[in-house]
């Protein structure tokens, strides 16, 4: 039954587990050495390279599964923030802490391997983590509690401008995880109430 016309085998388990071994490594190697190829990913990931480009055929194919892997991690961690009640600036702040855990989790995230994704990914990738930061933004301007002085896609912007400075630090040594982490957060919280 399983050669039927139209019917897809599942993949074998050991398969599966190798394109796992192969993203978990990507995305640790690429996040510390950024220009890494696929002959040195499969070398992480501890199989061969041709099994790298059985399951990615393309470094940019690769790049998209990490950004999928990743979307969908941070898109669950999103998920969870429990803000419905909250005020404006204490839903922000969550919002802040779980980007933080992301970036924290994802340095990938910062370098080059992925800041230029591949013309293939959905535009809208993005949209669940920067939407529920736009929701915030304009409930706490209708109740007068952030600052609307400036534009909000400034304000947006500028909120991910210092979720970058705040990682790029830790980088380079010059603040702790949490040290960065804590700046990130009492940075966004002046910006958006003008405080």
């Amino acid at each position: 039954m399983s050669d039927l016309p139209g019917r897809q085998r599942r993949p074998r388990a050991d398969g599966e587990r190798s394109r796992a071994a192969v993203l978990t490594a990507a995305i640790d190697l690429l996040a510390r050495r950024p220009q890494a190829n696929m002959a040195e990913i499969a070398a992480a990931a501890g199989v061969a390279r041709q099994t790298v480009y059985a399951h990615y055929p393309s470094r940019d194919t690769l790049v998209s599964a990490i950004l999928e892997h990743v979307t969908g991690e941070t898109i669950a961690v999103f998920d969870r923030l429990d803000i419905g009640g909250l005020a404006p600036p204490d839903a922000l702040g969550r919002w802040v802490d779980a980007s933080w855990q992301v970036l924290a989790r994802y340095p990938i995230l910062l370098t080059e391997a992925v800041s230029r994704p591949p013309a293939a990914d959905e535009p809208g990738r993005h949209q669940p983590i920067t939407g529920l930061l736009v929701r915030i933004l304009e409930r706490g301007r209708a109740d007068g509690q952030f600052d609307d002085g400036r534009p909000l896609s400034w304000q947006i912007a500028a909120i991910v401008a210092l979720g970058h400075a705040a990682a790029q630090e830790v980088a380079a040594a010059r603040m702790s995880l949490d040290e960065a982490g804590e700046a990130f957060r009492e940075g966004v919280l002046r910006l958006t109430t003008g405080a």
